[in-house]
């Protein structure tokens, strides 16, 4: 799943290594608010899960773990 992720993100900003820089996408600059629109559809094609448009918040998208937490949760 994080190795997916990581490539949905690279597709989306491939400025950023998110391999190595792995945390605060919202805060350094990495993601802006669009970037999680496309996020969010390209997670719900890749894992075939629906986000729950309340989950979809800027600290659920600010690191690798918080978005694997996010559609685990998701999901459940």
């Amino acid at each position: 799943m994080k190795n997916k992720i990581i490539e949905i993100l690279t597709e989306i900003r491939p400025e950023f290594d998110f391999n190595v820089d792995d945390t605060e996408f919202m805060s350094k600059g990495m993601l802006d608010s669009f970037d999680i629109i496309s996020i969010v559809s390209d997670i719900e094609d890749a894992f075939g899960y629906a986000i729950d448009g309340a989950k979809i918040l800027p600290e659920n998208f600010d690191s690798i773990a918080a978005i694997i937490n996010l559609i685990e949760t998701n999901n459940q």
